[in-house]
């Protein structure tokens, strides 16, 4: 039995093994606090993991914390897992040893966990947290061979591997090549280089090693002054050469050269291109729009005038099955199969143009670019997610559709619902989405946009408390309240879009008849 011990120090929780020496008595009750210290045994924790979790959770957000320090790599391993449901940051390993590639896996596991910093780690792994959006800093130190890695301060794996802008400031010796083609083999980040002086070979030397190590989008900036027009020629014609590879050398002129040789000539040049950049752009981009825009409200309201008249031929006192023996109380819908047999609903949401039927296919991207038709259309069209069922509602029943901004068509005005005049409305808050088996109203309790995300595409729930915290979490993302209740005994309605920026716009409703 080996005895934990729990600091915490401003927004840091640390845990080490506890030397063998006395302990006072109300440190060994596992529900008493003293000096920001608590003591824990590993079988206790193990035991009473029910109430250890719960407990490190709640000592987590008491005290802020965003940072846990460990002792070692076993400790981490052992108490980890633990903390799955909390806002833990940043893991520190305080020992020197290499980070095993088994810990690495059990990291990614955690959503919040954002960085690791440890005295080593393998390469491999290294690259693995890094595919995972998790930060590594390294403190095993490399000995310096050259110049080049002294001056930008390589001293560990980690700098290497993250840095973005490296130096060079006088000519590269031997070892200085053979250290920098080591950097590029490692670096995943690098965007910016900087030269302090003009030597032809050092610069082609850098760029072709780019090139062969397939870096792109690198900026070489040379910060001297060039008074030679013909060095200022030879930089120009390697600027074009290497411009198919994404490598850019930004050439910083001296104010002499710019007075007696460019300085006209450039702004005419500049004046000129700009004029004629603008106006192109304004006039293509207007075109362009409008021609689109305008296609887009021809092909969607050809699409509805024929949905329209297909509604208009039903007969609304026949009653009608399904081949299951359903009876269908909305013949209108069922009508619509004539033209798509995917036909599962009707969605209207007022004030806006969202006024469609609603399709379902064995996916969730056939729609995306089909029309109603089935045919090849950018616009696609208003789609159930296909989880859900049209005879029997799901806990959240998730409709999908592209936010066509400018035409106006698909969920393309769904943004109003963002605007206070529209959400203030009592109006606009009863959304109608209709099945063929069921008439149904839903009252809108949660609109809000968030960074793509899928945590709010369930379609069914195990537990009441599982529904209960996802009503809780929609809620809470609201960006008006709109004092709904929601319960879990409640059938749900999710409307989802993008709004651009890799965001969706999102609205939460329930049932109300």
């Amino acid at each position: 039995m080996k005895k934990i011990l729990i600091l915490i120090q401003n927004t840091s929780l640390f845990f080490s093994y506890k030397k063998n020496q006395t302990i006072r008595e109300d440190l060994m009750n596992t529900n008493i606090i003293s000096d920001s210290e608590l003591v824990f045994t590993d079988d206790y924790i193990i035991e009473n993991q029910k109430i250890v979790v719960p407990f490190f959770q709640e000592l987590c957000a008491m005290n802020k914390i965003d940072t846990v320090v460990f002792q070692n790599v076993l400790l981490a391993d052992f108490l980890l897992p633990f903390f799955e449901k909390s806002p833990i940051q940043k893991i520190k390993i305080k020992k020197n040893e290499i980070i095993p590639y088994t810990f690495c896996e059990k990291m990614v596991t955690f959503k919040n966990i954002k960085e690791l910093d440890c005295y080593s780690i393998a390469n491999f792994a290294l690259e693995y947290l890094d595919n995972h959006h998790i930060k590594v800093t390294t403190h095993s130190e490399i000995f310096y061979i050259s110049e080049f890695m002294k001056q930008n301060k390589l001293q560990d794996y980690s700098k290497m591997y993250y840095q973005k802008n490296i130096k060079i400031y006088q000519k590269l010796s031997t070892e200085d090549r053979e250290d920098f083609i080591t950097f590029l083999k490692i670096n995943r980040y690098l965007k910016i280089i900087d030269f302090f002086l003009f030597d032809r070979e050092d610069i082609e030397f850098v760029l072709e090693n780019l090139k062969n190590y397939h870096f792109k989008n690198v900026l070489l900036r040379l910060n001297f002054n060039l008074n030679d027009s013909q060095n200022v020629l030879y930089l120009k014609n390697l600027n074009k050469k290497y411009k198919k590879n994404k490598l850019i050398l930004d050439l910083v002129y001296s104010k002499e050269y710019l007075e007696n040789n460019l300085m006209k000539q450039v702004c005419l040049n500049t004046l000129k291109l700009c004029g004629f950049l603008i106006v192109f752009f304004i006039v293509g981009a207007v075109s362009y729009i409008f021609v689109q825009n305008y296609y887009a409200m021809q092909e969607v309201s050809s699409i509805q005038d024929e949905v329209a008249s297909v509604i208009d031929q039903v007969d609304n006192d026949e009653v009608v099955k399904n081949e299951d023996g359903l009876v269908i109380k909305n013949p209108y819908i069922a009508s619509l199969l004539s033209i798509n047999p995917d036909v599962v609903g009707y969605l209207k949401v007022n004030n806006t143009n969202v006024d469609y039927p609603v399709v379902t296919s064995s996916d969730n991207q056939y729609y995306l670019k089909k029309n109603l038709y089935q045919e090849n259309d950018k616009n696609g069209w208003i789609f159930m997610d296909f989880r859900n069922s049209d005879k029997v509602l799901n806990d959240n029943t998730i409709i999908y559709g592209h936010n066509m901004y400018y035409s106006g068509v698909m969920f393309g005005t769904l943004h109003r619902a963002l605007n206070s005049s529209w959400y203030t409305n009592p109006e606009n808050l009863v959304i109608t989405f209709d099945t063929m088996y069921e008439s149904m109203q839903w009252q809108i309790y949660s609109i809000y946009t968030i960074p793509k995300t899928s945590d709010y595409l369930q379609v069914s729930f195990e537990s009441d408390e599982e529904k209960d915290a996802y009503i809780s979490m929609t809620q809470s993302r609201s960006i008006h309240n709109f004092e709904v209740s929601v319960t879990h005994d409640d059938y749900l309605l999710t409307l989802s879009t993008c709004t651009g920026n890799n965001e969706r716009l999102v609205i939460h409703a329930k049932r109300i008849s």
